[in-house]
């Protein structure tokens, strides 16, 4: 049997958490377009190739939804990104109302005003890391910190609580409840994503009553104006906003440690240059960056002639962002870490109409963080080697429980 014949089981092993399955470069070589198994036992195609991936990210014949959701094959056993949402026949309408509604949200003046409060969070988040790092050099210990628990996790957490207006006193249950849906548990992350429901719906009746500047009250202003918006539809919002808004950029921030921590010439010139240097190092941070084994989940509303095949109407299609981006007929050197790379243009955002609304948003927050990291802690290092990392095997977009670090 061919390559291209086989049908590949997805996770595909990878060697550690940096690197990503060497499969996938004889699969963008040979098979660009390839038939593999899901996680969850259902067929799918899997895209690898960047000329491929970007051209379908931005192909109106590909969508969340699927003619006959009950029949849609599923990617996980997780409740986000593990099977058709919306609605096949509005589906480009609810997308051209979701980009209007949330846009205001990602307004530049929001960002401005939303910069500040990120620099203030990310001063206070590494105070407490310093703290506790002095505290354990002053008992005689080793100064080992966990820079997942101290910045990378409760940042975005509280960025995005924030932008959507939840109430700071409900952080680590809005924490928690994100981290069960997204995590591969079946009947327990679908009931966290019902509990979810339930709460963005109560917190919508309070901002309908007592509306802020924020993205809650947004909606609940959209819906008063818009009968069809319902409650279904605004807590597949949330969900998605929480998702890309919290669990990507957390997992974005660790694996940017790593990177830089294993590539010390790259970590020494954002340590001398922090404000000038740091755009570029998001940028290659969010190319190489690779959370999670899997890929955008997308069905085709037709049949489609790609990449060599035919992928039939209501076939599920695994846009793989890692192996797009690691292209090396678009990126030279593609494997390495290099910030000062001349080719852009990658597809960590996304292409075409479903661009991320909130890359300005990460931007921030990355920002945010690697330079304060840079600036105040220019000999952070690792405190263990990659093989020892607890990596998140059971989550939609993996990542590690701790990273232990030391200066």
């Amino acid at each position: 049997m061919t390559l291209a014949a086989a049908r590949h089981e997805l996770p595909f092993t990878r060697p550690n958490l940096i690197d990503i399955a060497p499969l996938y470069a004889v699969l963008r070589r040979e098979a660009p377009i390839a038939a593999v198994t899901t996680p969850a036992g259902d067929p799918a195609w899997l895209a690898t190739r960047f000329s491929e991936v970007r051209e379908l990210l931005g192909d109106k014949r590909f969508g969340r939804s699927h003619p006959e959701p009950e029949k849609a094959s599923r990617l996980s056993t997780a409740a986000v990104q593990d099977g058709p949402t919306g609605n096949y026949d509005t589906e480009a309408q609810e997308h051209t109302r979701m980009r209007r509604l949330l846009t205001p949200a990602f307004s530049a003046k929001r960002m401005r005003r939303l910069s500040g409060h990120v620099q203030e969070l990310v001063d206070g988040y590494v105070d407490a890391m310093v703290a506790d790092h002095d505290a354990s050099v002053a008992a005689g210990g080793d100064g080992v910190v966990d820079l997942h628990a101290h910045l990378a996790f409760p940042l975005p957490v509280a960025v995005i609580c924030s932008l959507l207006g939840v109430p700071e006193a409900d952080g680590d249950y809005f924490r928690a409840l994100s981290d069960r849906m997204a995590t591969f548990s079946g009947q327990d992350a679908q009931d966290a994503r019902i509990e979810f429901g339930r709460y963005m719906a109560g917190l919508a009746e309070a901002k309908r009553a007592e509306p802020g500047e924020d993205v809650i009250s947004d909606l609940v202003q959209a819906q008063a104006q818009d009968e069809t918006f319902g409650y279904e539809e605004l807590v597949r919002l949330c969900v998605g906003l929480l998702f890309a808004g919290h669990e990507t950029t957390v997992n974005r921030i660790g694996l940017g440690v790593l990177f830089l921590m294993t590539n010390r010439d790259q970590w020494d010139a954002l340590a001398d240059d922090p404000d000038g240097r740091v755009d570029a190092v998001i940028e290659e941070v969010m190319r190489l960056g690779a959370p999670g084994d899997l890929g955008l989940l997308r069905y085709a509303h037709e049949d489609v002639e790609i990449g060599g095949v035919t992928i039939a109407r209501g076939d599920a299609v695994i846009l793989s962002i890692n192996a797009a981006n690691r292209d090396v007929d678009v990126f030279g050197e593609a494997e390495t870490f290099d910030p000062d790379r001349s080719e852009r243009g990658h597809v960590g955002f996304g292409h075409g109409p479903h661009f991320c609304i909130g890359a300005s948003l990460a931007r921030t927050e990355l920002r945010a963080v690697f330079a304060t990291l840079a600036r105040r802690l220019p000999e952070l290092r690792m405190a263990i080697g990659l093989d020892e990392l607890d990596v998140r095997a059971d989550h939609i977009t993996g990542g590690v429980r701790s990273l232990p670090v030391t200066w």
